[in-house]
């Protein structure tokens, strides 16, 4: 895999929809990683536009990940009662409800766009896609990367034909790359040794990866290499808000928890009053609970609010110390 996309370490950065720029994308392939795209919430012009600034930016290969969409059953009433619960928190920040929630089909357009710009690689999370899919990325020369957070859940992304795995540990910040039920939260380390020798395809260990011991023991662990996206939030290329950065760099052990409230998907972020008020609240399915929060998200950015904002990161985050450029992040790293 190093040598195919011309990376210098066995360091991915992790896709973080939302979070990631063309930016840091371009920083993390010029410094040796695999830059990646967080492409979860962009449909498929606004994939194709993203390409198309990172490739202004490096002209190394990078990878696009992509969340493979389930179209929800619009309940009426759930609806409703998920709109009652956000109804205070559109209150106290002075904002009106949202009226509509209409979940469009964007999975073929972001597919159609990765293959047009000639991505090296497209990433998954959320689930498997189809035979169809795979077989044109496959015709396309593009290689492919599932994501699992189980035995069982690796076991169906290398029977999907997939060309690697990301193994993603409970620790991990930002969105469960399930696809079974029920929510496992396995650790990495436990992780890694129940899928070592189960699988063939190359292994990306991933969660809970912020120092140099961490990525030694993953990489020894069976995995040909690490995927990393908390330690890089404080990076200089990383466009976040200070207060985002702050959080990370202040958080305290034991200050993550995994929450449906901002998406309608378990992902795990900073414990705050939002998280805490909404923890047994009705929560609408992904992606129409995402479309519900993403006011309440923006008017809190905008008034410096940290209280409603969905600041993911991982159980380590309190880890975190080094700042700088995202090459000497890595030099640290490693």
């Amino acid at each position: 895999m190093l040598q195919t996309f011309d990376m210098t370490y066995p360091i991915i950065q992790a896709p973080m929809a939302g979070v990631t720029s063309p930016k840091l994308v371009a920083a993390c392939a010029e410094a040796g990683l695999l830059g990646s795209i967080g492409a979860g919430y962009l449909d498929g012009a606004q994939t194709k536009q993203f390409i198309q600034e990172v490739k202004k930016l490096t002209a190394k290969s990078f990878a696009v990940n992509l969340f493979v969409q389930e179209e929800p059953k619009i309940d009426i009433e759930v609806l409703q009662q998920a709109r009652m619960a956000l109804q205070p928190f559109y209150d106290e920040l002075g904002l009106s409800p949202v009226q509509s929630v209409v979940s469009k089909e964007v999975f073929a357009g972001q597919i159609q766009a990765v293959i047009e710009e000639q991505v090296a690689i497209c990433s998954f999370t959320f689930g498997l896609p189809s035979p169809e899919v795979l077989q044109q990325l496959k015709d396309n020369g593009i290689y492919t990367v599932g994501t699992a957070t189980t035995v069982e859940e690796a076991i169906l992304v290398e029977q999907a034909g997939m060309d690697a795995v990301v193994l993603q540990g409970g620790e991990a910040g930002g969105h469960r790359g399930s696809f079974s039920a029920p929510l496992q939260l396995i650790p990495l380390y436990d992780l890694l040794q129940q899928v070592a020798g189960q699988i063939a395809i190359p292994i990306i260990a991933a969660g809970g990866l912020v120092t140099k011991e961490d990525i030694q023991k993953a990489l020894k662990g069976g995995a040909q290499a690490v995927q990393i996206g908390t330690a890089l939030l404080v990076a200089d290329e990383c466009e976040i808000s200070p207060l985002y950065k702050n959080a990370v760099l202040a958080s305290k052990e034991q200050q993550t928890t995994i929450t449906l409230a901002f998406t309608g998907k378990p992902a795990r972020g900073l414990i705050n009053d939002f998280t805490k008020r909404m923890k047994d609240a009705i929560v609408a399915p992904y992606p129409l609970q995402n479309y519900l929060t993403t006011t309440i998200r923006k008017e809190s950015a905008k008034q410096g609010n940290a209280d409603y904002l969905s600041m993911w990161m991982g159980e380590k985050s309190y880890l975190v110390q080094q700042t700088g450029t995202v090459r000497s992040i890595v030099e640290k790293l490693l």
